[in-house]
């Protein structure tokens, strides 16, 4: 099962990269993590609408196909370790992949966030969206581990 991460944004400090890395390296064979990052839309000193579609446009082209959406939205549901878990084991017996969008400064595409199949909050904080990747891949490492019954989580 592929888990895409599609994230706004190219040039994260090293220690996303390496946390990032990190969480994703353990994942393997039955659940994979991929990352791709989509190049921020132009902003100019008006309105970001146009930057924010230009985003949409080059996500919705990272999709996989009839791949699960999940757009990360602070007013999304919250879940548990346990109940990401059994999200992640429905959408394995599903047999669809899953694509977590982390939208821009200025948030995710409306039309895009209108397809999204589920809205996933981490947190009712507002995150920096660098920090947003670290715990999303950190999320799902756990989720699986919760899934493989490895030790990784203790609640």
């Amino acid at each position: 099962m592929l888990l895409r991460l599609i994230a706004a944004g190219t040039r994260m400090p090293n220690w996303v990269n390496e946390a990032y890395a990190d969480y994703a390296g353990r994942l393997t064979a039955d659940y994979r993590l991929e990352l791709k990052e989509i190049p921020l839309g132009q902003r100019s000193s008006g309105s970001p609408q146009q930057a924010i579609a230009k985003e949409g446009e080059r996500m919705q082209a990272a999709i996989p196909a009839r791949a699960f959406i999940v757009a990360l939205q602070v007013t999304g549901k919250s879940m548990t370790s346990e109940q990401l878990a059994k999200f992640l084991e429905a959408r394995a017996r599903d047999g669809r992949d899953v694509a977590f969008l982390i939208g821009g400064p200025d948030g995710i595409a409306p039309d895009l966030d209108a397809k999204a199949d589920l809205r996933w909050s981490l947190s009712s904080l507002t995150l920096p969206h660098a920090l947003a990747r670290v715990m999303v891949a950190e999320a799902l490492y756990r989720g699986v581990s919760i899934v493989k019954g490895h030790p990784y989580h203790r609640a």
